[in-house]
């Protein structure tokens, strides 16, 4: 196994330790580690790619799991920052609807032997989801260590970071399934 799927399969395994973690008031400092740990997973996204691509190390598998791996991490994220009362019902509902549409037409595709990677407005969506979702837990440990007060408008800040990642997860699923779908011969 090369490095990018090794890395991918470190970013399916951070993923739950990260939930577990940020999820867990009693340990101290528990926002912050859960920072820590999701952000290690972003790296090891943009490694992966980086790594695969620059070294040719780009494999059948890699092209499928690492989405896989980017929808389990921004996923968790999302449901934490939902149990913590800064993410929409909505929000996580439009992200998985593209999330489920795109994986079947992917899943239609492979059955045909057609692999379809990820096309840049899915590594937007994903970036957008990322950086919003960091931005978002930071000042939430930032709070926890009482650095920024209750009056912080986190809240808000949340609400539109994760309504514009909602918005590209919109344009980036049209745009993916629209693809996708000439990639498949509906008559098999």
């Amino acid at each position: 196994m090369n490095l990018p799927n090794k890395l991918t399969i470190v970013r399916m395994v951070l993923t739950p330790i990260f939930l577990v973690v940020f999820l867990a008031p009693f340990i101290p400092y528990h926002y912050f580690l859960g920072l820590a740990v999701y952000s290690i997973g972003c790296i090891t996204d943009f490694l992966d790619g980086k790594i695969a691509r620059k070294y040719n190390l780009i494999t059948t598998f890699g092209k499928l799991a690492d989405p896989v791996a980017d929808k389990m991490l921004t996923t968790a994220a999302l449901l934490a920052l939902m149990d913590a009362g800064l993410c929409s019902l909505y929000i996580v509902f439009i992200v998985l609807t593209r999330e489920f549409a795109v994986t079947s037409v992917r899943l239609a595709a492979s059955a045909q032997g057609v692999v379809i990677p990820a096309n840049i407005w899915g590594k937007i969506k994903t970036v957008s989801q990322m950086v919003s979702t960091i931005l978002i837990m930071l000042f939430m440990a930032l709070t926890e260590i009482n650095v920024l007060t209750e009056q912080f408008p986190l809240t808000v800040i949340s609400s539109v970071l994760l309504w514009i990642t909602a918005i590209l997860a919109v344009i980036s699923g049209i745009i993916y399934v629209k693809d996708g779908v000439k990639a498949i011969d509906f008559n098999k």
